[in-house]
């Protein structure tokens, strides 16, 4: 795609904006870019890691903290690797599993800014490969006596359900 404004040079830069409820769309190359809008950015520089984004999205950066709590984080180191507190803010990761016992106290407020809630939820415990054949056979019976009693869109329905189960049970037995 060529830049609207120069014709010259390949549109890298993608502009859009809502004007009068209508979605408009400019493509320009990023010299013209440059010159017209506001934002610059300069692609030497070190791209930001998404923690850091994060945090200051939100407010005041998870690194830049109360001088009490810079005290404990100077202090705080765990055990086993030797990371302390601040370089786990600065760096977004922990640097073993011993990290998240020893922070315990101070992660509730990290996590909380970060995600929806302190506790995970896992995925449900997958229907076992019986209990999909065992639904498999009571949808067949339930069909043959909507076919008997000549309900043949009932049982065309069931019948797109087996193929459904069955594509399932082919898969090992996936969530239902």
């Amino acid at each position: 795609m060529i830049c609207e404004h120069c014709k010259q040079r390949h549109a890298s830069v993608t502009v859009t904006k809502v004007q009068n409820g209508q979605t408009v769309a400019k493509h320009y190359c990023e010299h013209c870019a440059s010159k017209f809008h506001p934002f610059q950015t300069d692609i030497q520089e070190e791209p930001v890691a998404l923690h850091q984004l994060i945090s200051n999205w939100f407010g005041v950066p998870m690194w830049k903290s109360t001088q009490t709590e810079e005290k404990k984080a100077t202090q705080n180191a765990c055990p086993s690797c030797s990371v302390t507190y601040r370089q786990f803010l600065k760096q977004g990761k922990f640097g073993c599993a011993e990290c998240y016992s020893t922070f315990r106290e101070q992660l509730p407020p990290v996590f909380s800014r970060l995600q929806a809630g302190t506790s995970h939820t896992g995925k449900s415990v997958a229907i076992s490969i019986e209990q999909l054949k065992q639904k498999i056979e009571e949808i067949r019976q339930h069909m043959q006596h909507a076919i008997q009693e000549e309900r043949f869109e009932d049982a065309a329905k069931m019948r797109d359900e087996i193929k459904s189960i069955q594509h399932k049970l082919d898969a090992g037995g996936v969530d239902v």
